[in-house]
């Protein structure tokens, strides 16, 4: 069994795909230490936890239990190892999706996390790893990423004043912290920008990879990185001027392959 399960779930826009990305290009490196359990892996729990955070619907937390029980029961051995369970969606949708208003669903998802892990793993050390931001850079990066994701319309002024509450991230921690039974640990992205590899290596400090091992480890490209305010403002055009799904996202698809292409 694992000696030690750390279950990052989030927040999303706080490096978490970097060191999703990083921690799957060094996975050769790191396997007589780490097992991973990623977004990629997760699909099934990450959806159910996208939907509990929409309805909080007990069915649906149910579902979300169901599927992430089935993953950690499906899990092969791991002597001696630290398990990391790392997505972002986790903690459900970012907010602004629809109704959501803040991270209220990611308390009781990560109670279920918990309880399902220390039930299979009684003797194994459980810890909570939570990436966060500060409140105005958050807020800059989650509506660049609803703009390009979804048909959001709104100025980012109507969006700073509607959803304010949620980039508390640390108020958030505090909740969790409050109502999960385990040692719940943070880190600002804005703290990681000099460390060799940036958002990961707070998280790799908690699982004892030998010092001799750390430089090996290769970094990788930041991922998911937003664009200019040009290109931001050209997807919210397309948002308010293309009526239709498929003309939107062609639209959109237009203006990023441009904007890469002159980037490169």
């Amino acid at each position: 069994m694992p000696r030690r399960i750390i279950i990052h779930a989030g927040f999303h826009k706080t490096g978490t795909s970097t060191i999703q990305a990083t921690l799957r290009e060094n996975r050769v490196a790191l396997k007589k230490q780490i097992a991973l359990r990623l977004r990629w892996h997760l699909k099934d729990v990450v959806s159910a936890a996208r939907g509990y955070s929409t309805d909080h619907d007990p069915l649906t937390l149910i579902k979300l239990q169901s599927r992430f029980g089935q993953m950690v029961n499906e899990l092969p051995g791991m002597p001696r190892r630290t398990l990391i369970i790392s997505a972002e969606e986790l903690s459900g949708h970012l907010p602004g999706r629809g109704n959501i208003m803040d991270y209220s669903a990611a308390p009781v998802l990560l109670y279920a996390y918990w309880e399902i892990v220390t039930a299979r793993y009684p003797e194994a050390e459980v810890l909570v790893y939570v990436s966060t931001r500060d409140p105005e850079t958050w807020l800059v990066s989650a509506y660049w990423e609803h703009v390009k994701s979804s048909s959001m319309t709104m100025d980012f002024d109507a969006f700073r004043q509607k959803y304010h509450k949620a980039a508390d991230l640390n108020g958030m921690v505090a909740e969790i912290a409050s109502r999960v039974p385990a040692p719940v640990h943070r880190h600002r992205l804005e703290n990681c920008r000099d460390l060799p590899l940036g958002p990961t290596d707070p998280l790799l400090d908690l699982c004892d990879i030998p010092l001799s091992l750390r430089p090996t480890l290769v970094p990788v490209p930041k991922t998911n990185v937003r664009m200019g305010d040009n290109v931001l403002q050209a997807l919210l055009e397309a948002n308010r001027t293309q009526t239709g799904d498929r003309a939107r996202k062609e639209a959109k698809e237009a203006i990023l392959a441009q904007a890469q292409a002159a980037a490169s």
